[in-house]
This record gives structure tokens, sequence and C-alpha cells, in this order.
């Protein structure tokens, strides 16, 4: 398979798949309009491009990793975007946790151009990725998703075909919903027991041993216990997801009272400036979440 990889998008889960790629043997180059971020991967061993249709010059493929939707069609379809590199690249693969009606939009617009496009979300925080810990879900063409099979290798352990365009969309809003009920759960919890006179850590090693453990004790437990929120995943990107999965709630006609709630308490934490930290920070509005005895 053809070696040379573009990638868009080097933040935090850009910069760990550059990583994974580069180890495989890949030759990546990649642009986001940050520079710091840029130098961080030519300090990897990969190469800066200077817009996204340069990053796409020349390559078969190229992996995106963008915070929306809109931004994907942009960076895809306008004025020196991917698609106007000559020869535009054969395959897109998109890992943004976008829109799912977006998503088949652009799969469509794509098609109509000749390239293939996989909308390739992730579960896992960015440490986990770097590790090829986490998991792709991926929608779109089956026979795409297995010409691309070195590709995700190199990416993680596992990569699961959940369905047709969009659908890889639909799984990673379905996964956040679970996955950030659980920290939230995980974090109520822990005050809970704080504030009733528990020893935090004592009750924690409880939790794990017990019926109640879900695996984002392992990730989000010490960092809650700690303090420490240096950022895996932010505390505003996950209120975003969450805005997209409310959103998509609505036009299915199905209410979310738990994830209505998870929301409220997300955007209480950004406003209390917290929404550049991770997202175990749940943690502290929480704690101000005060009633009169």
């Amino acid at each position: 398979m053809e070696k040379r990889i573009g990638l868009v998008g080097i933040g935090l889960v850009g910069t760990a798949m550059a990583g994974n790629l580069i180890s495989a043997g890949f030759d990546v180059a990649g642009y986001d309009v940050v520079a710091a971020r840029r130098q961080v991967l030519v300090e990897m061993g990969g190469a800066e491009a200077s817009s996204a249709r340069d990053a796409a010059e020349g390559k078969r493929c190229v992996i995106l990793s963008l915070m929306t939707s809109d931004i994907v069609r942009q960076v895809l379809l306008g004025d020196g975007g991917v698609l106007s590199a000559d020869p535009a690249p054969g395959t897109i693969i998109d890992t943004t946790t976008g829109d799912p009606d977006k998503t088949v939009a652009i799969a469509a617009e794509c098609a109509g151009r000749g390239v293939d496009y996989l909308d390739a979300t992730i579960s896992g925080s960015s440490d986990m990725i770097a590790q090829r810990k986490g998991v792709f879900m991926v929608g779109g063409s089956a026979e795409t998703f297995a010409a691309c099979g070195e590709i995700f290798d190199a990416l993680a352990e596992r990569s699961i075909h959940v369905g047709p365009s969009g659908c890889g969309a639909k799984a990673k809003l379905a996964v956040n919903l679970i996955m950030g009920l659980n920290r939230a759960a995980l974090a109520e919890g822990l005050v809970f027991a704080e504030k009733i006179g528990l020893d935090p850590a004592a009750f924690f090693d409880v939790a794990r041993a017990s019926f109640a453990y879900s695996r984002i004790m392992d990730v989000k437990g010490p960092k809650m216990l700690s303090g420490d929120f240096s950022t895996q995943g932010r505390l505003a990107q996950h209120a975003k997801d969450v805005d997209l999965i409310l959103q998509c709630a609505r036009n299915a006609g199905q209410g979310l009272p738990l994830s209505d709630v998870h929301k409220r308490i997300l955007d209480a934490g950004i406003a209390a400036g917290e929404g550049d930290l991770d997202n175990s920070a749940i943690i502290q509005q929480l704690r101000r979440e005060t009633v009169e005895s």
C-alpha cells in the first residue's frame, strides 16, 4: 500500500495518530492552522504542509481530525481544500466526531468527485489512541474499509466496520453518550462518598472491585482523585458532542433526560472556566452542586 499519508488537524488526537503512523513506517505530511502543532509533527518525524491542499498533494489517502462537520466540509471542498489537489486523493478517512446527516452529505459529495470517504470515528482518549488502544467505528464502503486495512492496523488494535456512510458518526455519538454518563456517574459517586465521610481513595478501590465498575474508572478515576486535569480530552469538546447527541435524539423524536442533565453540568463547568481542562474535571462542577441541609 502507498505509504504516504496526508493529515489535516494535528490536535491531541491528530498528534496521537501521526505518532502511530510514523512508527509503522508511513510518511506523514500534516497541516494545522496552528503553526506550533505543525512543528510538533516535524519533531516527531513528519513533514509540515503549508495548507490542506498541500497535505493532500501526491497522497492516495488523507486523514482528517477536526472539530466539526462544517470544518470538515470547508477543509475538503473549500478554496485550497483537500479535494482541490491535482489529482485529488482517492480516499478520505475522517475521524471527526460530526453530525451524522452532514457526514452522509459530505460522503455523497466526495463520491460525486470519485473520492471514497470513510467516517472513522474513535472511542478512546488521546493517550489511549497513542497506545493503539482506541477503537475505530467506521462507516462507508466495506471494500474501501478493507483496502485501508494497513492504515487502520497502524492506528489501532481494533477497527470495526459498522455500516454505510454516517454509521461511524452515529456509533460514536451513542458510545459517547454512554461513556460520558459513566464518567459523570463516577464523579458524582466520588463526590458523594467524600461528602458522607468515606475516604475517596479507599472507596474508589471498592467501586472498582464492585459491579459498579466500568473501564472509565481506570482512565479517569486517578485523575479525579488527584486533581490532575491535564488534558486527554477537553471538557468543552465533550459538551459539543452532547449537543450533537441531543440534537440527533430530537430529530429522532427521542428524549434523553440523563443527557439533558449532563449537558447542564458540562455547561456550568465551562462557565466556571474549566472548558479546556480534561473532561474528568466534571467532578469540580459536581462538588459545586450543593443544597441546603
